[in-house]
């Protein structure tokens, strides 16, 4: 079995337990950092093994343009490539059809639409027909074409542990309609992803489908059974979620739930979700693993994340306010940045002057709390105690601060 259930919450869907995949174990629930391109940016694998991590993210529309998937196979599979010697998941493509299609999620949100056949700067989608996707690569203009099977060629070449299969990850702004007709072509695409790793995928590779169906209830129900009745060996939630947190938070809860009753213990991953108040939710829906870009994309802006739930988790360590601050990031922290010592002043000062030293430091303290946020979650959910330190986490505990066990 890819995954094995330890303890369930006997007030939530929440559960702790471990993926048994080709390079090691994972324990869950975990975060899932970004290795985009092949790597955690600013980060060598060395740092993120000791920050705590056992699984990153790999993505395969990227790595198909630059290095490509034949260079990569040919040193060793994106492991050796990379020098990381721990599980890797690669997603499949799917969402750079969404965001050259339909722009990225904050063009969303902003009610902004994305540029087909816009300039090759940006990349630009040309058509999405039953066979795959047709787009212009962003980084020469050339004309490039994905399909379901060649999504999974690309990961069997990159060897993850875990392979996506082919979606298209609809935006929140398209009609019920769209939405429909892209979900039932994605069931499509599930099923030639799996035929086709069934006939070429590299042994011990995990796929796993996908759930979308937008904001609707009935949708996203059809999909989750969909994917539950098929050969996947995980199940992940993509698509959009909805404009708001709360509207996000039940499309969620609706798959979920639905997960439970149908697939119990297959794995289930959220797709490009991480603010501190969105994991402790999604943990106690009962997702196992979630990706997301923020808090590497944060730490690059000099953003660092704190406990503190009136400012959404966030420093802003650039603004003026810090100029002279003496203090660590966060007190008590263990990260490099805070145990080496390294004031908010002096971090404000390496951000002003376009120092790479600072982008490195946030970056590390991000990772650290949310990889210890991830461990108190863990820890609770095995005590019978995840209520209290979701609240205590909530009120803005600092993670590795709230004992499970007492």
């Amino acid at each position: 079995m890819a995954f094995t259930v330890r303890t369930r919450s006997s007030t939530s869907r929440a559960r702790t337990g471990t993926l048994h995949l080709a390079h090691g174990e994972v324990q869950t629930p975990a975060f899932v950092p970004l290795a985009t391109k092949g790597t955690v940016k600013t980060l060598e694998p060395r740092d993120v093994v000791a920050l705590g991590y056992e699984l990153i993210l790999g993505n395969t529309f990227h790595l198909l343009l630059a290095p490509g998937p034949e260079l990569v196979a040919e040193i060793g599979g994106l492991h050796e490539f990379m020098r990381w010697e721990r599980p890797i998941i690669t997603d499949s493509g799917g969402f750079q059809v969404f965001s050259m299609g339909h722009g990225g999620v904050a063009d969303e949100i902003k009610g902004r639409r994305g540029r087909p056949g816009g300039d090759h700067g940006s990349g630009s989608i040309l058509a999405i027909d039953e066979e795959g996707v047709r787009f212009r690569s962003y980084l020469d203009g050339g004309e490039r074409f994905l399909s379901p099977e060649g999504s999974m060629s690309v990961q069997a070449a990159l060897g993850s542990d875990i392979a996506l299969v082919f979606d298209e990850c609809t935006p929140f702004h398209v009609s019920r309609e769209y939405t429909e007709r892209s979900m039932e072509r994605t069931h499509r695409w599930l099923e030639r992803c799996l035929r086709w790793h069934a006939d070429h995928g590299p042994a011990g590779q995990v796929v796993y489908g996908i759930v979308q169906g937008g904001v609707e209830h009935d949708l996203r129900l059809l999909s989750a059974a969909c994917v539950a009745s098929s050969a996947s060996e995980g199940i992940a939630i993509g698509g959009s979620l909805g404009r708001e947190k709360a509207q996000m938070h039940e499309v969620v809860d609706w798959t979920t739930a639905e997960l439970e009753r149908l697939a119990p213990d297959r794995p289930r991953h959220l797709l490009g979700i991480g603010d501190v108040d969105d994991l402790i939710v999604g943990v106690e829906l009962g997702i196992d693993t979630f990706d997301c870009a923020i808090p590497t994309r944060l730490g690059r802006h000099g953003v660092a994340l704190v406990p503190d739930p009136s400012t959404g988790w966030r420093a802003d360590l650039a603004k003026g306010r810090w100029r002279t601050a003496t203090e660590p990031i966060q007190e008590g922290c263990r990260c490099p940045a805070c145990a080496g010592g390294f004031t908010r002043a002096y971090l404000h000062y390496l951000l002003r002057a376009g120092e790479l030293t600072a982008l490195r430091l946030v970056t590390l303290h991000n990772l650290w709390f949310i990889a210890r946020l991830m461990e108190d979650l863990r820890a609770a959910v095995d005590a019978g105690r995840l209520s209290e330190v979701a609240a205590a986490l909530r009120a803005g505990a600092a993670p590795g601060a709230v004992p499970a066990d007492r």
